[in-house]
């Protein structure tokens, strides 16, 4: 069962005379992003959206997250020696890295962040923003991550029981207990970040990892059958338009699922909460998914955890996380695809936290970008002798690196100049497809684009596709006539839409260039063989301004 999204994002519209416009579209903008000062970069880092799209504000200006996460058990300062060569050689601007409950408050009470400030610290030597995971009562279920006097006492902070009473490795969140002890770490860390992190090194924080359940569809523990049994809150029986009743009356067969997801989501809430009445940093949830066309049977997949089925309950019960991320180990294009429609959403910006770190995976990176994402992060690229096949690579050698440095090659001189386009301009982008298409078109308005795969520069050969697939192309519009271009492996044609039928027209100009401090430097115009084959990528960066035309004939 999937509910309509229950918050839409307002848009308004303006009817402007064509020489005032550019005036008044630079006033609406100014008005939707802060100002950039001298005194932006003491304002913390924020989520803003508008008409549908998002944006991720840092120092005030719109930053796109070409991130990495590093291995689990590298949260340690004799590991990070093994993280920041690879943070570097895949060219990121951020690191996504734990910072684990039982490592700052191994004793009750007694709080120790050393390994925060050496981390902070070193960030900002490499020039690099962190991402803190912040693993505590949930860590992909378990409570691994807790320090011994919780994880070890099942008295005072309760396991999740199952139907026939046995007991899971996994914490209930229907314990004030557990909670409450959570939130007092939680808070203490934020406390800090904002006493040592005045230049806002750390941009985000994720609270708990992939939460939810496996083994049992929710907890089934007498003090969980008492709420199960008792009234839906209000709050979610209005929001979805439902007759009041028990979890039982008003969900019928999704009732256990969406009970244990309502209670999960309102937990990781309160912290989250807690955390930002003290320091407002965004903070974010990610999610291990079910299978987009074969979910199976909640518990089998992480029951509980914002799956695509619950997203619009989690986005009730949960308003102080402002966003929900994917992890995508599916290699599947047609599962990504699919994914990425789930939680790209005008109340939900796309940021994928974790992605498979194998050649297959990186590839959707142009479809991330093309759904106005905000950020990607591949999982586990570092030096830490770990590789998590079959989710991702055998090994983790330069060849690993590659096809992901590559894409962040290409990004990030433009990121901060794509990530503000992606959130005031229509934007597109394409992944390679498996299989035997080859091709596909995009829509951009008064002009289409054709994307094929694996064909000679020079020559009108069907295209064949790239072995392994890897080809990929994102588009964003400058005006209804004019496109900037870039990608890897791929040709793109542009012709005129059927708004322009019978129309003659033409590619009036062709302008490479690069960015630099954020403006455009002209290199040189493609003509000729460089543009009457289409236009063609390598695996060379190339950063392409498109200028379309139509013209009169007598």
């Amino acid at each position: 069962m999937r509910f309509k999204p229950f918050n839409k994002c307002c848009s308004i519209k303006i009817m402007i005379s064509k020489p005032l416009s550019g005036i008044i579209c630079a006033f609406l903008l100014t008005a939707i992003l802060p100002p950039c000062n001298a005194n932006a970069q003491s304002d913390p880092p924020k989520l803003i959206s508008n008409n549908g799209r998002h944006a991720f504000l840092v120092d005030g200006k719109p930053f796109l997250l070409l991130a990495t996460q590093a291995n689990n058990s590298t949260n340690y300062p004799a590991a990070l020696k093994n993280v920041w060569p690879a943070v570097e050689k895949i060219h990121a601007n951020t690191l996504q890295i734990p910072v684990a409950w039982q490592q700052i408050e191994p004793v009750e009470g007694q709080f120790d962040f050393s390994y925060v400030d050496l981390l902070i610290k070193e960030a900002r030597e490499h020039d690099v923003r962190l991402v803190l995971l912040w693993f505590a009562t949930w860590k992909n279920n378990g409570p691994g991550y807790s320090p011994a006097w919780v994880k070890l006492d099942n008295k005072r902070f309760p396991r999740v029981v199952k139907k026939d009473g046995d007991t899971l490795d996994s914490l209930s969140p229907h314990f004030r207990t557990t909670l409450e002890a959570d939130k007092k770490a939680f808070v203490a860390l934020i406390q800090h970040l904002k006493k040592v992190d005045k230049k806002h090194t750390v941009i985000m924080v994720q609270v708990e990892n992939e939460v939810g359940t496996y083994g049992s569809a929710r907890d089934f523990s007498r003090t969980a059958e008492e709420v199960f049994r008792s009234s839906v809150p209000e709050k979610l029986v209005k929001a979805l338009n439902k007759k009041p009743g028990n979890w039982r009356e008003v969900f019928g067969n999704d009732a256990d699922e969406f009970f244990h997801a309502w209670h999960i989501a309102v937990y990781c809430n309160e912290i989250a909460e807690a955390g930002k009445a003290v320091y407002p940093l965004p903070m974010n949830v990610n999610v291990a998914l079910r299978d987009p066309f074969d979910p199976s049977k909640p518990g089998a997949y992480a029951s509980g955890g914002p799956t695509d089925n619950v997203i619009d309950l989690w986005k009730i019960a949960a308003p102080s996380i402002v966003m929900i991320s994917p992890d995508l180990y599916m290699r599947e294009y047609d599962k990504a695809m699919k994914i990425f429609d789930y939680y790209s959403r005008p109340d939900n910006a796309l940021f994928v936290a974790e992605i498979g770190n194998d050649q297959p995976y990186a590839r959707y990176f142009f479809s991330v970008l093309g759904k106005h994402g905000i950020g990607f992060s591949p999982f586990g690229l570092d030096y830490s002798d770990y590789a998590n096949y079959p989710l991702g690579v055998k090994e983790i050698n330069e060849e690993a690196f590659q096809p992901f440095a590559e894409n962040y090659q290409l990004l990030r001189p433009m990121a901060d100049v794509w990530a503000k386009l992606s959130f005031e301009n229509k934007v597109w982008g394409v992944s390679e497809p498996d299989g035997d298409n080859h091709t596909q078109k995009l829509d951009l308005g008064l002009w289409d684009a054709t994307i094929t795969y694996g064909r000679p520069m020079f020559w009108i050969d069907p295209p064949a596709g790239n072995t392994p697939p890897s080809g990929g192309i994102i588009i964003a519009e400058l005006s209804p006539n004019e496109y900037l271009v870039t990608g890897y492996r791929a040709r793109v044609e542009f012709s005129a839409s059927t708004e322009l039928k019978n129309k003659k027209y033409m590619i009036e100009r062709v302008e490479e260039g690069h960015y630099e401090n954020g403006k455009w430097v002209f290199e040189r115009v493609w003509n000729g063989d460089q543009t009457d084959w289409g236009l063609n990528f390598t695996s060379r960066p190339h950063y392409l301004k498109v200028r379309m035309a139509t013209y009169k004939t007598n």
